[in-house]
């Protein structure tokens, strides 16, 4: 990562939205942004938690080791999104990595001044307490799915959370471009897998696939899918 002095603007990152005004001068003082190359680790699993990270513009993803060759995407982060947050615990390490998927600027604030940032802001921290209390419904959720559900209704999902969060570009196609593996490893199924669904779900024009840009095509049928009101 490179030190820029371009990036937050105190008005629109999940710290400053949710800091008073009076603390925003403290902000700035303490606060360095990066830019992050596509393909760029922002912090590794197992690292020492040192510092907080706010997207200020561009795409990450946050994974996590499955086994010695796997990874399993938990979730995209995209700006105004927090990073490093999971690092709070008694452990001291970040539980997961993160990876720029596209160009990306981050500010960083030291763990330190974080903590007193959620001392004095009491917005601040009822937020990210629901914050924890979401992403923990979010990863039952997740395990659940990964335990229970089969891999055709996994892919469709996928596609529908990720349709959800990033909405779509003036073409039509998901507002986010992942490569195959990482499709597949937010899908938590095998490349050959993911290949041949979404290939049936393109002969069926369900979906539209064009290098690494896809289009739903019909939504109510990927829907149902997931809901187990389409047979096969």
């Amino acid at each position: 990562m490179k030190e820029t002095k371009n990036g937050c603007d105190l008005t629109n990152c999940y710290l400053c939205t949710h800091c008073i005004n009076d603390w925003k001068p403290a902000i700035t003082a303490h606060k360095t942004n990066f830019t992050v190359k596509k393909g760029q680790r922002i912090f590794n699993e197992g690292d020492a938690v040192t510092g907080i990270y706010f997207i200020f513009s561009g795409k990450v993803k946050v994974h996590k080791r499955w086994d010695d060759e796997k990874e399993i995407i938990i979730r995209f982060a995209q700006a105004g999104d927090i990073l490093g947050h999971l690092g709070l615990g008694n452990d001291s390490t970040y539980p997961v990595s993160t990876t720029a998927i596209e160009p990306t600027i981050v500010c960083y604030i030291d763990l330190p001044f974080f903590e007193s940032s959620l001392q004095v802001n009491t917005r601040l921290t009822y937020s990210l307490m629901k914050l924890f209390a979401n992403e923990l419904q979010e990863s039952e959720k997740r395990m659940r799915n990964l335990v229970h559900m089969p891999v055709k209704k996994r892919i469709a999902l996928a596609l529908l959370t990720l349709q959800k969060q990033f909405g779509v570009t003036a073409t039509g196609t998901i507002n986010i471009e992942l490569t195959k593996q990482d499709m597949s490893s937010f899908a938590a199924v095998s490349y050959e897998t993911l290949f041949k669904v979404t290939n049936d779900f393109i002969q069926n024009n369900w979906i539209a696939s064009n290098g690494k840009s896809i289009k739903i095509i019909n939504e109510a049928l990927l829907t149902a899918i997931t809901l187990d009101l389409k047979n096969d």
